[in-house]
């Protein structure tokens, strides 16, 4: 991930991918492992969901089998998750926290406010 004709590289000093894939609409094990295998095959190296899509334990999935496949490692790979509006305030670092153990990851690499909203408080 280090193509500096792909990427570009952020103030942390880590290269981010100019492209990714959107799984907004992936639903379903073999869509996704389908979908993220054809991505790797095509290039792709940044995977962009979120915890409202509903699939991040999925993508995890498919990544943790085809990364192999394809010759990469997590470090290969940009993942990007988003918080969700009712997690906004006190309840933002356990949603991070979800994310990953759904990814199944020890990291991702950008966790964004998916849209501004006011904090749900329950």
């Amino acid at each position: 991930m280090t193509d500096a004709l792909h990427s570009v590289r952020l103030n942390t000093g880590s290269p981010m991918p100019l492209l990714g894939l959107g799984t907004f609409r992936l639903r379903g094990p073999e869509e996704t492992q389908r979908t993220v295998d054809a991505a790797l095959t095509a290039g792709y190296r940044s995977f962009d969901t979120a915890a409202v899509y509903r699939n991040e334990a999925e993508i995890g999935q498919a990544l943790r089998e085809l990364l192999p496949r394809h010759g990469l490692t997590r470090a290969d790979v940009f993942i990007t998750s988003k918080l969700g509006p009712r997690d906004h305030g006190s309840r933002a670092r356990d949603a991070c926290q979800r994310s990953l153990e759904e990814l199944g990851l020890d990291y991702i690499d950008l966790y964004l406010i998916h849209w501004p909203a006011e904090s749900v408080q329950e």
